[in-house]
Formats: C-alpha cells, structure tokens, sequence
C-alpha cells in the first residue's frame, strides 16, 4: 500500500477525542496571527478535541485562572481580518524561572492540557522546549508538593509541543516566510509608494528605516519590490569607503533625469567594524557630500499594524491545521517540531535544530563571517541579495560582457500586475549579460506591425510598482501572423524571445514552436513566464498577478462583511473573475473566511445549494450575523450568480437577507504586491540567466539554431522548485478547451476551507508535512523560495 493510502486511513481513525489542546501567542505580534489561532480553534474541535485559549502569552499560563479559558468555535468568529493577536501576547519574566514553569504545569495540569501549540518567534520556541524537556520533573516536584495526585503524572506523563513562527523579520531558519513577514511588506510598500510620489514632486531623497535587529530580510526584499538605489543591512555590511560610493551612485542616477532617490536602512545595520549605520547618519551623509534635499521616514510599529494580507491568511489558516494534526500524530518520543511552508509544501522540522541555525547566522555577524551570515540564511535570501545588486547597481560600459545577442520582451493576454517588474528585471539583467534589449508593444499584434525598438537600462526605472502593463498587451496569438512576424525578426535581428503572459502566451509559444517547421527564424531560445491574475497556466503553481488579484478580492471581502455590521444578518454573494479556473474564489474564500465556494472544476447540482443555505441558516439562528459566499464566474452555466442570490433570498426568508457583488475588473488593476513585484522580479532575472545559457549553446557557425523541444519553455514553480519545463511537453497537462491545467495542487485547499466553515468533509492528509531535518533539506535553500 503507497504512504499516501495508509495516511488517508490513518487519518480516518486520527480523534481527538479525550485531548486537551492550548493555543497561545508569545513575544513580538505578527499579522496573521489570529487566523493561525482560528484554525487551531476550529482544527481541534473538528478532530473532537478540548481546546483553550492561553491568554497574555507565558504570562497567563503562569498565572492561570481566567488567562486559560476554553474555546468555542463562535470565539474565533471574525478575527480572520484582524491584525495583531486577540488572545493576548506579554514577554513573561517569570516563565524564565523554575517557579513561573512549576506553575504553569500545575495550571496546565488541573485542565488536563499535554497538547500546546505556541505561535511566536525561536525566544518564545525556545522556551516551549525547555519546558518540555522539565515537564516529567516539574510534574514530580507537585506530587511532593501535594498539588497533584500521583496519578496524574501517568496520565499527564508527556508535554506535546508544535510551533508556528510568527515574526514580521522572518528571521527564522527552516521556513520559507513566517507568519507576518507578507504583511510588514506590504505596509512598507504602501509608505515607499506614497513617499515616491512626494519626493519627485519636490526632487528629493528619502531614507526609510524599517524593522530587522539582527535580520535584513524587510530592508532587502523592500529594496528589491521598489528598485531603491541604496540598502543597508546587518548581514551584509558595506565595504569600507561605502559613503562615497553611495553618494556617487545617487549623484549618477539624478544625472540621468531622476527625481528621486529611496535609501532603505534596516534598523541594525552596521558597518564593517561593528559601529551602527543609522538613517540620520544616512541622511547627514547625503546633505554633507551632495547638498541634496533629505528626509528620513521611520516606520516603526506601523510594519506590525493593519490587516494581514491574503498570503499570510493563507499561510497561517495551513499552519494552523498542520499543527492540529502533527499533535494528534505526536508520540511521547517525537520531538518538538514546528510546522512551516517550503514553496507551496507544508513540512514539520524538529524545533531545536531551526533554533541551533537561526543563533549560527548570529554567531557567525559576531565573528565578522558575513559571507557565511548571508549563506546560513538561506538561498532566498542570497538570490534575494545577488539579484538586488544585478538591478540596482548599472555596471560601466567597459565591464559588460559583449555578446551581440538581441532579444526582445513582450506582453501577451490580459495584463497582470507585476508584469512590470518582470520587464525591468529582465531588460537589466539582459544588459548586464552583455545583450541589446528590445521591446515590443502590444504582443504580437505590435510585433507582426513592426512597433519594436530598443530598451535601455534608464527606460526601466520606476517600473517595478506600476501595474498593469507599460509595454502595452493583446490577446492576439501569432498563428495568422506568423509570416510577418518572422520578417520583424530578421529585420531587428532578433536571437531570443522572452514572452510574460497567460495561457494566451503559452498557446503562442505552442504556436511558435510548430512554426519553426517553417521559418528557421523561429529556431532560437524561448522562454514564457506565466502573468495571469486566474493562475490558470500548466507547469507553475502561481503565476505574477494571481497575489495582488487576490489581495484585491480579499479587502473587498473584509469591506463587504463589514458594511453589514451592526445590523440583521446577511449573507453575501460575491463573484470573481478567473475564466474556468476556481483558484481565484477558493484561495479568496479560505483568506476571507467564506462558507461556500462555487467552481468549475468542483461541479455542483441543485442538492448542494440546497445543503449549503441549510448549513448557513443554521449557522445564522445560532451564532454569525455576516456570511460569505464566492462564485467564479464560469463555475456554471446554469447556476449563475442571480440565480444563487436569488435562491439563497427566497431559502433564507426570515432567517437572513441576502445582497450580491461582481467584482469585475477592479481584480486586475492596482499596485503589484511585493509578492508579485519580487516573483515577477526573481523568475525573470533566472530566465534571462537561461537565455544566455542557451544562447551560448546554440551559437553555431556565426549565428542561433535551436530547434530541440527544450529551447521553447516556461519558467514555472512547482512545490519546492522553479522548473524549465518545455511547452510541448506541457501539451497534455492542459485542458484547452476550458484553459486550464488538468491538475491543480489548490484543490487541496478546499476542504481545509469547508472544515473552517463548519461543514463535516473528508480531509486528505496525504500532502501534509512528514518531520525533516533542517541540516540535510534546507527548505530555505529551494528555488521555490524564490518568489519572495
């Protein structure tokens, strides 16, 4: 019988029923942190188990009493949305004492609790394994107190502990993002954009401090998602005589028609001799050597307020129920472990082995081993680092590499925000590799008119946070056109293609591909990346676009419940875009917290409807006031949005009303996420690395021939990796008459979603973490990291 079998029978028989599981917040809040505390609630309960709440942290297991209450599941009802942690988190003194412990053992005893799931940074990790490790001797040191029977230590014998990192630095060894680190991006985002505006109306220079003691991930990946010109950070400290080179770089970017400089500074940054380089020293720096006009913007606790973005809501409901269920798998043997996400994959890692390397990255900035620093922080971090200073820095004509090389960008389909970060990446890194850059507008309707012309690194500038598409794109595919299209490539002498759309540009390449047959111009190196706001193309789990679109249909979700607060209860129906793929409703509806989620690739009847308005109305008479239902667009012909509002008014009479919303276009436009601004921005500067790979290999005889099904590909990511996957290869993964993939690793999601809901489901366990070690799999390490 495969593993996967066994799991899913395994997880039939998985109860409960007759455990006692505590869910507390410690240290630092983080964004997100309530939806993880939500779906322990609910996980719990839906396995039969007691849960509680451990209010204040440490601190209310310490003191006991009213700190340490049971939860229901209407007591995590409408928190989803809420930033910060509802259950309380304090830095508990006493908890670092014998006596604090003894305490709360006894505390945690008298409930019955051996199951604890503790939502914090590695101080807060730490000190739930220690406790742990006490908890036979603690529970010895009561029975001689007389506070507990001496049966109660058999049949409290072990202490199960699971962790989830929440901590906007995301500064922790072993996981891909932790809990909030989306969020504080997206809240220094907002601040650089708005500063952006201000500063080219008056031709200033900004210098922003964001959080990062003793981690520079914020400053880094904020540098990158806004194409800031300097960015200081305690791994990496700049070289000696680095104030002069900063000014000079400034000085050179304003020559060139600049109106602005950002300078981002993480809050520990040093110099190489360990003195602190602070944002007015920055400042003073540049008023001193340039005269510029300098302000500083610190952010402080701003990164840490506001809603938790959808990433982070998805990240932490997923956390959650992997916790849940890695405690009831637990055995007394079994080590502390925290449950994380490594590309789209949960995985479990022992607890102290991500502690022992998170302390080595600070070992190793006290000896001045900064190389080492950067790598023991993972490879995410050191691409997130190289591709920084690829883009930022503009190397002298006299250091590019020449390879008389022309390749040309285009978009293709519908826009999607951070198409534009994907062009800039790949116009500076194409110039960077020694080739010319070309631009084509409007697809390949612009490319078969001729409207091609070259692309310099200054004509990039300030392109990473716009959105939609700046080149201009069309939903026109090449096939009619192929014949023109070849003669632009001969006349522009075109040696590459690299192509950023959705499923229109993988048909175009598809389409190309054949065409080769024909035209020996189309014998060269191509390369698709997937930009699409439906997620909709074969060979990569998420495409640029899907992560703003999403964060767009979450707000609106969280404004929509919200305008019925305070009045009689209602429920929403609410449509969004996605063509036939229901990624789009189903992420959106696990982020917002929605009861239903009608899709194409999950059919429904008549039956369905029916049990779903029953389990709302139900839902309605005893607890909720708001409910929330999601309808893709083309989830069926029948069923259509009118058709659902209308049933669920007539059904709910008496019980609730009911309103309806199409979202329409407002789901493509916007500013990209920092998701999809350092996605867009990393998968491109890798494939151009690939195209100058191949260009090299195909180079014969003074000129390009590459005609082997592995010169045509897309760049996409898949569970732990970023995979360059031919597109004919990619021909039987698609349903192209619906245009989608055939399968869809989302779909998974889905009765996580339901289980949220309250709905009783089958939930298959088969892709759920199984414990690694950190040291053999560095999970920061995968490509799939990549994205952010």
């Amino acid at each position: 019988m495969a593993q996967s079998d066994t799991k899913k029978i395994f997880f039939e028989n998985l109860s409960g029923a007759g455990k006692a599981i505590a869910v507390l917040t410690s240290g630092g809040d983080a964004q997100g942190m309530n939806a993880a505390v939500r779906a322990v609630v609910r996980m719990g309960l839906y396995v039969g188990a007691k849960v509680y709440f451990i209010r204040e942290g440490y601190q209310g297991m310490v003191d006991g009493g009213e700190n340490i209450t049971e939860a229901t599941w209407e007591s995590v009802s409408s928190m989803l949305q809420v930033g910060g942690t509802v259950i309380g988190s304090a830095r508990c003194k006493d908890f670092r004492t014998h006596e604090g412990r003894l305490k709360a053992a006894l505390n945690l005893v008298k409930l019955g609790i051996t199951n604890l799931c503790v939502i914090g940074g590695d101080g807060s990790l730490t000190g739930a394994n220690l406790f742990r490790e006490e908890w036979s001797g603690l529970l010895a040191e009561l029975v001689e107190q007389g506070s507990i029977e001496h049966q109660s230590v058999q049949t409290y014998s072990a202490l199960h502990i699971v962790g989830m990192v929440g901590s906007i630095d995301n500064d922790f060894c072993g996981t891909d993002m932790t809990i909030g680190t989306d969020s504080a991006l997206h809240r220094i985002i907002e601040v650089v954009d708005a500063i952006m505006t201000t500063a080219q109306s008056h031709q200033r220079t900004f210098v922003l401090e964001v959080m990062g003691r003793h981690c520079g991930y914020l400053a880094l990946v904020s540098a990158l998602a806004c194409g800031a010109d300097w960015v200081l950070i305690p791994e990496m400290p700049p070289e000696d005589g680095w104030e002069e080179k900063m000014c000079q770089k400034l000085s050179a970017t304003r020559s060139r028609g600049t109106r602005l400089n950002i300078i981002i500074v993480a809050e520990g940054a040093l110099d190489r001799h360990g003195k602190p380089i602070t944002s007015s020293i920055v400042k003073d720096l540049v008023v001193k050597c340039l005269g510029f006009d300098t302000r500083v913007t610190i952010l402080g606790h701003v990164q840490r307020g506001g809603t938790p973005s959808a990433f982070d809501r998805i990240l932490a409901s997923r956390m959650g129920v992997e916790a849940v269920l890695a405690l009831l798998e637990t055995t007394a043997n079994t080590p502390a472990c925290v449950v994380s996400l490594c590309g789209n994959q949960s995985v479990r890692l022992p607890l102290m082995e991500c502690v022992q390397m998170t302390q080595e990255v600070q070992k190793a900035m006290d000896e001045k081993k900064f190389e080492e620093a950067v790598k023991l922080r993972g490879r995410s971090f050191e691409n997130n680092l190289k591709t920084y200073k690829l883009l930022a820095h503009r190397k002298p004509e006299s250091e590019l590499p020449t390879s008389n090389f022309n390749v040309a960008v285009l978009n293709v389909g519908a826009p999607a925000a951070g198409m534009n970060a994907a062009v800039r990446s790949a116009v500076r890194v194409g110039i960077s590799e020694g080739h010319k850059m070309f631009a084509v507008n409007d697809g390949f309707e612009g490319f078969y008119k001729g409207q091609i012309k070259e692309i310099k690194w200054s004509d990039v500038g300030g392109w990473t946070g716009q959105g939609g598409s700046l080149l201009g794109t069309k939903r026109t595919l090449p096939a009619k056109h192929v014949g023109k299209i070849a003669e632009q490539m001969r006349t522009h002498n075109i040696n590459a293609l690299l192509v950023i759309g959705g499923f229109e540009a993988l048909e175009s390449l598809l389409q190309l591909y054949e065409a080769r047959a024909t035209y020996e111009d189309f014998c060269i190196p191509m390369c698709m990346l997937p930009a699409t706001i439906s997620n909709n193309v074969p060979g990569t789990d998420l495409s640029i676009g899907a992560d703003t679109a999403l964060n767009a249909i979450v707000e609106t979700c969280d404004r929509i419940k919200q305008s019925a607060s305070g009045t009689k209860r209602r429920v929403f129906i609410i449509e969004t875009m996605g063509g036939y793929c229901g990624y789009l409703a189903t992420v959106a509806g696990l982020a917002a917290g929605a009861d239903a989620a009608y899709i194409y690739e999950e059919p429904f009847d008549i039956r369905d409807l029916q049990a779903n308005v029953e389990h709302l109305t139900e839902k309605m008479k005893t607890s909720i006031q708001r409910g929330l239902v999601l309808r893709n667009e083309n989830s069926n012909d029948n069923y259509t949005t009118d058709f659902i509002y209308q049933l669920y008014s007539e059904e709910g009479k008496g019980v609730f009303d009911c309103r309806k919303n199409v979202l329409g276009h407002m789901q493509q436009g916007g500013a990209p996420s920092p998701f999809d601004r350092n996605f867009g921005t990393k998968i491109s500067a890798k494939a151009m690395q690939w195209v100058t790979k191949k260009l090299v290999e195909t180079f014969r005889q003074g000129r390009v021939f590459a005609n082997t099904e592995d010169s045509c590909c897309l760049l996409g990511m898949r569970r732990r990796a970023l995979i360059f996957q031919p597109v004919v290869q990619l021909k039987g993964e698609t349903d192209f008459v619906h245009r989608i993939p055939k399968e869809q690793w989302w779909l998974k999601l889905r009765p996580l979603m339901k289980i949220l809901a309250k709905y009783k489901t089958s939930y298959d366990v088969s892709d759920s973490g199984q414990l690694e070690h950190v040291v053999h799999n560095q999970p920061k390490d995968s490509d799939a990291s990549v994205a952010m």
